[in-house]
């Protein structure tokens, strides 16, 4: 092998390094966005819950989204898509909170039945 071939090759191989470098750096640059409006997405949704929200419901809203984040986002989904709406025309109070919660614990709510069959 000459001189030359070999620093052909190891062109080759920076020029590899180079676009595996960009390709990573793109990618980072993208999931920083995407983490960037998440946090602005997030930031939005809170404020509007801010709005809507006695800070009893909303401190009763945090409480829940701790033991069941599945059903906090449900109910802030459904809050924010009525203020959108206008429907929401003040501050909903925490009892005006329990009765939405009820609401959508009984839709969710699974029954377990147990039967024993004898044979």
């Amino acid at each position: 092998m000459s001189g030359g071939e070999m620093y052909y090759r190891n062109d080759e191989e920076v020029e590899a390094l180079i676009e595996r470098r960009y390709r990573e750096l793109l990618a980072k640059g993208k999931e920083a966005e995407l983490r960037r409006r998440q946090a602005e997405e997030e930031a939005r949704r809170q404020e509007i819950l801010r709005m809507i929200l006695t800070p009893e419901a909303r401190e009763r809203l945090s409480n829940i989204r701790l033991v069941r984040p599945e059903i906090a986002r449900a109910v802030e989904d459904r809050l924010i898509a009525l203020a959108l709406q206008g429907k929401i025309t003040q501050p909903l109070t925490d009892e005006e909170l329990k009765s939405i919660l009820a609401e959508i614990y009984e839709r969710t709510r699974r029954d377990f039945r147990i039967s024993i069959r004898e044979k």
